[in-house]
């Protein structure tokens, strides 16, 4: 008969040092955030996963001379491949050990920026309603020129919750999860 106990304990001893890396990463996201000295440099993870999507959307995504189920089938195999490479990149950085992880949770969570840019329209707010409009329009993808205090508000508001989810409670959840590979899914699928 299989004994699971021993494969219990190691999943819980494993999903505990996950634990134990992510409240390591989230202080460092907090007290460093988004370093944009880093990021004028290279580009954030984020930014390349979005640039592959993109590069297969481009080359794959053609409708001419294409049919749909042709496209489906390129689609389906563009995510396959992608997830392939952020889940083997994943493993082969979860090598690195528990810094490695760490650091790269931090840059992978955005806890520390998504409160700056919430609080930059709060104070625009107390400025009045043009600087706060130009505020809000740095976090949301949609018109704000026209938008009363109250709207910029609410946008504020409904930004913060779905960004807190998509940046920090998501990700967090599937490093617990599945660690490195499991953010690296995550972040590919969610962009």
């Amino acid at each position: 008969m299989l004994d699971l106990l021993p494969l219990l304990i190691f999943s819980l001893a494993a999903f505990a040092f996950r634990a134990a890396i992510l409240l390591v990463a989230m202080a460092l996201d907090w007290l460093v955030g988004e370093p944009d000295i880093l990021w004028r440099r290279i580009p954030h993870p984020v930014v390349i996963m979005g640039r592959a999507i993109s590069w297969f959307d481009r080359r794959w995504n053609r409708r001419v001379g294409m049919t749909g189920r042709g496209r489906r089938t390129r689609g389906g195999v563009a995510i396959f491949l992608l997830i392939l490479v952020a889940v083997s990149l994943g493993v082969l950085l979860s090598f690195g050990g528990a810094i490695t992880a760490g650091i790269i949770l931090a840059v992978m969570l955005a806890a520390r920026s998504l409160d700056e840019h919430i609080r930059a329209v709060a104070v625009a707010l107390d400025d009045g309603v043009e600087p706060a409009r130009h505020a809000v329009g740095m976090i949301v993808g949609r018109d704000t020129s026209h938008l009363s205090e109250a709207e910029i508000a609410r946008a504020a508001i409904e930004t913060g919750a779905e960004n807190l989810s998509d940046g920090v409670i998501a990700p967090a959840f599937w490093f617990l999860v599945a660690g490195l590979p499991g953010l690296f899914v995550y972040k590919l699928v969610n962009t």
